[in-house]
């Protein structure tokens, strides 16, 4: 052992001799790799069994660089529906901060209604179209994306929504706030995201039953985080005709929604890009147009009175639902248009001709010797069609309007509402699908829910909805073949008021909150759902509001 002199050792010698201890210390320790195997040179840059160098006496030691701070790889964010793709990233995220805002990008001028939604929803300041600062929220329209898409990133700080269309945007900054209700921020990395359908919804029966313009508001606000973007409303039928009318202010049911109503809920919907659907029903379901006009009534040959029915053959009855259609598409400017169609009485007879002597006499006089009660209801359905079809919106009706096999056949612009394949005469999905028809999804077994449970009707689970259904389960449980996708436009999830009473409208809406979020999964993403239902249910639960 190396021996030092004694007494105090100061300066460079206190200095020399520490370093001296380093080496002795190393080379008795042995190296940590075996023997023969060099060991690490102490401080100062010397190897063991070197004479240490006398370092300067004025170099102070250099710091050790403070860690940079390394995040894991970013997941998904956890929103209904899930998003479709994340590619993910190492950072921070994004949370929102009292700094931060809402900006518009260059030429989006368009986005300030959702600029200003967000703003208020996540509390910043919005500031209209101006350059991103740290911690804002960029919303821009641009890229070539499918309709509805968008691209959410988070970077540096900051978040960046893109989409082709407003309603993209729109849809990127639901996924941004639910992502901050469900976990406080948003993961760092970029979402990229768009609709499996372009069709997807709410159907609600205000005509059976009142539901107040409050309420409506209500259910728009909720689809609008959904992603869902129709809201059918039935306000015509036996018990209820339920919008104010200027053309027959006669039928119109004493609770109604006032067109001043109307029309609030018309803008509200066009806030969150979502087009509401009326439907006028005829030649059935028109109980509230009979009591105020009960000579239209279609009567059997026994003397019955179907309830709803009217006299197809009547012109006047033709005349007065054709005032109300012109009426009441000028109040509602979206893009579609519901034609009804559906359980006119006429046709479930057993045999309509005998039934109702006098829809056989005109169709025979109209189509000749072959004509048949059911070419009538079918050339009912075209007429109306052609009263709308200026108007230049798609046209619906109900899949048990159409029918097979007569003189007359349905236009072929007349969009399939596939809901059940139980009424008498109806038919399964594939010969629609076969014949080119576009068909939205309403399947009965899963998507209706129907008041009081009349009919073997029981109401719908969101984990069922969840679990076995998909937009091709059209009717019962079984699939459509693959290759009918494409004209499978989408699905709504629809609230029948059979038993107007059976429940409250605050009922209804906790009733449908799970359904119409599993339905939303499943119309947005094709693939299985990977959450488990408890964990979406969950989900759902947190994001909501």
């Amino acid at each position: 052992m190396r021996h030092f002199p004694r007494g105090p050792l100061r300066g460079p010698a206190l200095l020399a001799a520490a370093v001296a201890l380093t080496a002795v210390a190393a080379c008795s320790n042995g190296s940590p790799s075996g023997a023969g195997s060099p060991s690490p040179a102490p401080p100062g840059g010397t190897s063991p069994g070197t004479t240490a160098a006398k370092p300067s006496p004025t170099r102070t030691p250099t710091p050790s660089p403070t860690p940079t701070r390394t995040y894991p790889l970013s997941t998904a964010p956890r929103t209904v529906p899930a998003v479709r793709s994340h590619e993910p990233a190492r950072g921070p995220g994004w949370k929102p901060a009292a700094t931060a805002g809402v900006v518009l990008g260059a030429d989006s001028a368009g986005l300030a209604d959702e600029g200003r939604l967000l703003a208020g929803e996540l509390g910043l300041r919005y500031r209209g179209e101006a350059a991103a600062g740290p911690g804002d929220v960029e919303l821009a329209l641009g890229g070539q994306g499918a309709p509805e898409s968008y691209t959410l990133t988070v970077k540096d700080g900051r978040v960046r929504v893109t989409g082709p269309d407003e309603a993209g945007v729109f849809y990127g900054t639901r996924t941004l706030k639910q992502s901050v209700r469900s976990a406080g921020s948003m993961p760092e990395g970029t979402v990229t995201d768009r609709p499996a359908k372009p069709q997807r919804g709410l159907n609600v029966d205000i005509a059976r039953k009142h539901f107040t313009a409050e309420w409506l508001e209500d259910r728009i606000r909720e689809m609008g985080d959904l992603k869902l973007n129709q809201l059918g409303l039935h306000f015509s039928d036996d018990q209820g005709f339920r919008i104010e009318s200027d053309s027959h202010p006669e039928v119109v049911s004493k609770q109604h929604l006032t067109k001043a109503e109307v029309r609030r809920i018309l803008a509200l919907a066009a806030s969150r890009h979502i087009t509401v659907v009326p439907e006028i029903d005829s030649p059935g379901h028109l109980g509230a147009v009979i009591a105020a006009h009960p000579d239209l009534q279609l009567v059997s040959a026994t003397g019955r009175t179907p309830r709803g029915a009217v006299d197809i053959s009547d012109p006047d009855a033709a005349r007065i639902v054709d005032d109300l259609l012109r009426e009441f598409a000028a109040l509602f400017p979206g893009a579609y248009w519901h034609l009804g169609a559906d359980e006119y009485v006429a046709l479930m007879a057993k045999d309509p001709e005998a039934s109702y002597p006098q829809l056989a006499a005109a169709a025979r006089k109209a189509y000749g010797p072959s004509g048949r009660v059911q070419d009538l209801a079918t050339d009912w359905l075209n007429d109306r069609a052609a009263t709308v079809r200026p108007t230049g919106k798609t046209l619906k009706a109900w899949n048990d309007g159409f029918f097979a096999g007569g003189v007359v056949s349905a236009a072929k612009d007349i969009e399939v509402e596939y809901w059940t394949g139980k009424e008498y005469g109806a038919r399964p999905p594939l010969p629609y699908l076969q014949a080119g028809r576009r068909l939205v999804n309403l399947n009965d077994e899963y998507l209706y829910y129907v008041l009081g449970e009349p009919n073997a009707f029981t109401y719908p689970t969101g984990r069922r909805i969840y679990e076995q259904w998909t937009p091709r389960v059209v009717r019962g449980t079984t699939p459509v073949p693959a290759r009918y996708d494409a004209q499978i436009q989408g699905a709504r999830f629809a609230v029948w008021c059979d038993l107007a009473n059976a429940q409250t409208q605050d009922q209804v809406a906790a009733g449908i909150r799970l359904p119409l979020a599993a339905l939303s999964q499943k119309v947005w993403d094709p693939r299985t759902p990977t959450r488990p239902w408890a964990d979406f249910r969950a989900l759902a639960a947190k994001v909501r509001g």
